[in-house]
């Protein structure tokens, strides 16, 4: 678990369309330092990030924020459950010093409570031993009463916070064809067939529905529009049960109108869905996901893009459509703040796991102002979300998307193959950081990175990113101690478009495409001037394609040349896929491979000993903690560390 909550300090931001160009030093800088309450010894963290009025616009009724004057970031991979002392030491060369000391204290991962009162729940057709005062339905066990016809919703709930109910072995489905209670076992709802939850737990005595241990326990929806309704009940938990033939399986909150906080469901399956867990209502908070697999309907044989006209030409599959149609959205998809989402295997989905891209935050008002939500809509932001140790392959679109999303959120040690489109999207992230370190990037043929409208404050550290990164348009963000090796999905390996000139790139390893014209790209105001949004502002009032008035558009042949005109990659190096144990390299224009699916199982990511990867990368505190050499490594994995597990542990 990371640190929660996020930490920083924020004044007041400007109102206004941001037409301006301002010219700051920027070098104040917060050095956080962290300890286990009551140990003597001081760990180092990455500092803070700067932010000082970046501008996220979409036009003024989609996105239109603008930062304060503040400092937001994370420490990473603390103990769970665990009391720290946080040390903040704020300085600026310009005059200014002070130190903070605080006391946070993680969340601990979910459990049922101990002590609980246990109620069982058999299938109507279970022929063996059953525990005394069970039931035949889960709703029955649920609430009170589950007589049918009229009287479905009479009922209220029987559990209270700290009960646990063990379903047994057997598959649950509704029969909307019956209209008493005697065969129906879903006696809550007599059309729909959804299981509408509306009891609450607390985070220590969360309401637990977990499968009892005697076989596999499947709720099936028989194609119904949604399964599990929780967006009244906070802090229920589900685990050990499928759930499938359903369009949303569990349905955790609706934008402006309700939703649920604490949700947990962990060891579960997904299958034949349209979404998994879905919620984009601002006030939901702190779910945990862990360990589940989510399976969804598109083609599990061949990558299919959803969008341009490369992708018709290989509708070569019988079934097989393009556009393809949306029958499997998303496998988890929030929105709100202090959500996890980890260890989860996830296929044959348009996105994998998802921040809601929702428009303005709570409290901003996109056409009038203030620009950043104001204290009183604070617990409303989308922050301190965690997305990491997945497995994820096969998506028409991204395999993480944080479009949306405000600070802190952290998307560290995933495996991400066979993304059509971008596996990391940010469109937009709104203000940051974000940060994404150590995930590996396998099959991308469009490419790595899609962002837009100004999305500021991304952070990429020790990823290996196997395809070419092209940032359209950021701001205040960093790369350092990556590995990026081409695809051939367009002639630059590294190109960046940024409205500061306080964004950065360095020591990271390249690999070019031969024979292209142009390897490096980096577009910024005019050097000397910190920040310009004027085409932003512009492009998105007026055209898609930014006028490019007020920035310098700079292509460079080489590593060489680039470092030398932008002083940007000083450090970096150029490199090869032999630096690595098992990686064929893939060629995005290969028409006869470019839907081909790649398993993780028949790659070896690691590095071999002695390559030019190695010992090659900057020193980040908290994230190249343990290198064994005389510098960090490259890229997502360090020589002689342990691999990562991905996926469900179990």
């Amino acid at each position: 678990m990371t640190l929660r909550p996020a930490l920083y300090s924020a004044a007041k931001p400007k109102r206004g369309r941001g037409l301006k160009i301002i010219a700051l030093s920027c070098n104040a800088q917060v050095a956080v330092s962290y300890r286990r309450k009551g140990d003597t010894g001081w760990k180092s963290a990455m500092p803070l990030l700067r932010l000082q009025h970046e501008r996220v616009y979409q036009g003024e009724g989609v996105f239109n924020v603008e930062m304060p004057n503040m400092f937001a970031g994370s420490i990473l991979d603390l103990q769970e459950g665990t009391t720290y002392e946080v040390k903040l030491a704020l300085s600026d060369p310009d005059g200014g010093r002070a130190v903070r000391t605080v006391t946070v204290k993680t969340r601990a991962e979910p459990v049922p409570a101990s002590g609980g009162h246990v109620i069982h729940v058999y299938p109507r057709d279970w022929k063996g031993a059953r525990e005394a005062g069970s039931f035949n339905d889960l709703m029955c066990a649920y609430n009170t009463y589950c007589g049918g016809g009229d009287t479905v919703t009479a009922s209220r709930p029987r559990v209270k916070a700290g009960d646990i109910i063990l379903v047994h072995a057997g598959t649950y489905r509704y029969h909307p064809e019956f209209y008493t209670g005697d065969r129906s076992i879903n006696a809550t709802e007599p059309v729909e067939g959804t299981f509408y939850l509306t009891a609450n737990g607390t985070p220590d005595k969360p309401i637990v529905i977990k499968a009892a241990g005697d076989g596999p326990v499947v709720f099936d929806g028989g194609g119904n529009f949604n399964l599990f309704n929780v967006k009244a009940a906070n802090y229920n938990y589900f685990e050990g049960l499928t759930f499938r033939n359903t369009q949303i399986a569990i349905w955790a909150g609706t934008q402006f109108i309700a939703g649920s906080s604490g949700l947990t469901v962990k060891h579960c399956r997904f299958e034949n869905i349209n979404l998994g867990i879905f919620t984009n209502w601002a006030g939901s908070s702190n779910f945990t996901i862990l360990d589940n697999v989510f399976i969804g309907r598109d083609d599990p044989r061949y990558l299919q893009g959803w969008s341009g006209d490369f992708w018709k030409q290989f509708v070569r599959v019988m079934g097989q459509k393009f556009p393809p149609t949306l029958d499997s959205y998303t496998a988890v998809r929030v929105y709100g703040g202090g959500h996890v989402m980890a260890y989860n295997y996830v296929a044959n989905f348009h996105d994998g796991i998802d921040v809601e891209t929702y428009g303005n935050p709570d409290g901003s008002d996109a056409l009038h102002g203030p620009l950043y939500p104001p204290r009183k809509f604070w617990n409303r932001r989308p922050v301190a979300i965690d997305i990491y140790n997945n497995d994820m392959t096969n998506f028409h679109d991204n395999a993480v998307e944080i479009d949306g999303s405000m600070h802190n959120v952290r998307v560290m040690r995933n495996m991400m193959l066979n993304s059509a489109s971008h596996p990391f999207c940010n469109q937009p992230a709104i203000g940051g950081p974000i940060y994404w370190i150590r995930n590996i990037v396998y099959n991308a043929p469009f490419g790595s990175t899609r962002t837009s409208n100004g999305a500021p404050g991304m952070i990429y550290l020790n990823n290996t990113i196997l395809s070419e990164t092209n940032i359209r348009t950021t701001s205040n963000s960093q790369w350092m101690n990556n590995l990026m090796l081409g695809q051939n999905s367009q002639p630059a390996i590294f190109a960046v478009n940024t409205y500061t000139n306080y964004t950065s790139s360095d020591y990271n390893g390249f690999r070019v495409n031969p024979g292209a014209a142009e390897s490096f790209e980096w577009s910024s105001p005019p050097f000397g001037v910190a920040q310009d949004f004027r085409d932003l502002l512009a492009a998105a009032d007026n055209v898609q394609t930014p006028p490019d008035k007020y920035l310098v558009t700079r292509r460079y042949p080489s590593l060489a040349a680039y470092s030398a005109q932008t002083h940007q990659d000083t450090h970096s190096v150029l490199l090869d896929y032999d630096i690595f144990q098992h990686v064929p390299m893939l060629n995005a224009q290969d028409v006869k491979a470019v839907q081909n699916l790649y398993d993780a199982r028949d790659l070896d990511f690691r590095l071999k000993p002695g390559s030019a990867a190695v010992d090659r990368g900057a020193n980040i505190p908290n994230v190249t903690n343990g290198y064994s050499g005389n510098a960090p490594d490259l890229g997502a994995l360090e020589l002689g560390q342990p691999m990562p597990h991905y996926g469900p542990r179990s």
